[in-house]
């Protein structure tokens, strides 16, 4: 009996003092409520309970907490927009080109399963930009905001095809700056009819002496050579060239410097950036949809599928152009030019239709600008480590058309102002440009004694 008395009495000493040790460890939880500690351990618990288990421990509900985060990822990347309907075209393409090996039929399907990868790739380098910052993010958007053309352009140029690659480059270009830049002025002043619109005249300058210094490095190989004034016939060329394509890059290089480091806006008054920033303030808070890695496992992967469709694309032009009867420069020029563009295209009306036609010049005029400084230069560089003759000779007839295109479009930009009919003139222009690419038979290549 005495026995259990004294556990009797040893078990309510000891529930006392867990009671005691209990009220105390809650008197230290009120104190430290808002401490530091327990704001990071709090943060840790969540992470853990968002992904299922500890960093240096394991939980069963890891792994399906991992596959929601995959379904989550793909259902966020792949099915949010109708355009991604057209990616089964890709896998379509291979097969008929295993079963058919139909050029006209297989140029048409890789086209069409580009243009969602494209558009899907530009998104995930903006997501990922969320993430870098406004430097580094900046620098990823010159990187990846052309590289469906890019990659397009390499595997042509592996392949030899130098003509290829400038008619598809140049016709970028002018479907940015005419095109693109036309319909978002044209849907823009329809939907504010009663109003002109306003943009930044100041950075539309910048952007259009860029082009017109882009002009000049392709005209005076062009000239040189058909003038015949070479010290050495077709290495001069090839050697200024080569030479003008560095000097761009270093001034494409100075021109993000100049972008990245200065304001957001280095051309609009303090007290208008002021304002600026006040209206818009609620539209800076934007949030990622997708996670850091999560955004760089979708470039991978989005690149290394465009790198693929773009190889049967190339493969596929000069039969196409034979099935279809038409010329490869129309081809080049006019037809490319729709894949990687088509994404810009769509982006640049819509911003226009809500009255933010700054956006819409920076996504038309600004692709124009970097391919122009940093796509067209690169390619002859990377011509240069491959041995491949690629130079800035785009013959007199494309040089001319991009000439009168640059002057044309800075005129209509030197006012700062849009509306429709200005958007109706430069759409009219690019038909008219196409047409004259239809028609144009592409001169054989001459044949040039070089050593690359």
């Amino acid at each position: 009996m005495d026995q259990k008395l004294q556990v009797a009495g040893t078990q309510s000493q000891l529930e006392m003092g867990s009671l005691a040790a209990s009220g105390s460890s809650h008197e230290f939880e009120d104190e430290s409520l808002f401490s530091p500690e327990s704001v990071i351990q709090k943060m840790q618990l969540g992470h853990i309970s968002d992904y299922g288990s500890a960093p240096g421990g394991f939980q069963p509900g890891g792994s399906k907490m991992g596959k929601n985060v995959v379904y989550k990822s793909i259902k966020t990347v792949v099915f949010s927009n109708k355009l991604n309907l057209l990616i089964a075209f890709g896998p379509l393409t291979i097969l008929v080109h295993i079963l058919t090996g139909h050029n006209g039929l297989v140029f048409l399907l890789s086209l069409l399963g580009i243009i969602p990868l494209a558009e899907r790739l530009g998104y995930a380098t903006e997501q990922l930009a969320m993430y870098t910052g406004p430097t580094v993010g900046g620098l990823l958007n010159a990187t990846f905001g052309n590289a469906t053309e890019l990659i397009i352009a390499i595997y042509a140029l592996r392949n030899g095809m130098i003509r290829v690659v400038q008619l598809s480059l140049l016709g970028s270009i002018l479907s940015n700056m005419l095109l693109v830049l036309g319909c978002a002025f044209f849907c823009g002043g329809l939907v504010f009819y009663r109003k002109e619109q306003v943009f930044n005249k100041a950075s539309a300058i910048v952007n259009s002496g860029l082009l017109l210094m882009a002009v000049m490095g392709l005209l005076f190989p062009a000239v040189l050579h058909f003038t015949h004034t070479e010290v050495h016939y077709g290495k001069s060329e090839l050697a200024l060239s080569r030479f003008s394509s560095c000097i761009m890059l270093g001034v494409y290089a100075a021109y993000l410097f100049f972008q990245l480091k200065s304001r957001k806006d280095p051309y609009i008054p303090l007290s208008e950036d002021e304002s600026q920033n006040r209206e818009n303030e609620g539209e800076n808070d934007e949030t990622p949809e997708i996670g850091k890695w999560e955004s760089v496992i979708w470039l991978l992967i989005m690149t290394a599928w465009i790198s693929v469709l773009s190889e049967y694309l190339v493969d596929a032009i000069e039969g196409t152009s034979h099935a279809w009867n038409i010329p490869i420069a129309f081809i080049g020029v006019i037809l490319l030019p729709i894949v990687g563009n088509a994404a810009e295209h769509a982006g640049a009306i819509m911003f226009a239709m809500k009255d933010k036609l700054d956006i819409s010049l920076g996504v038309a005029i600004g692709s124009s600008t970097q391919i122009s400084m940093f796509g067209i230069p690169f390619c002859v560089v990377v011509g240069w480590i491959m041995g491949k003759p690629m130079d800035l000779n785009f013959q007199l007839f494309e040089t001319a058309t991009l000439f009168i295109t640059v002057i044309v479009v800075a005129f209509f930009l030197q006012e700062g102002s849009s509306n429709y009919f200005k958007g109706l003139m430069l759409i009219l222009c690019y038909v008219i440009v196409a047409a004259s690419f239809f028609v144009h038979e592409d001169p054989p290549p001459a044949e040039k004694s070089l050593t690359p």
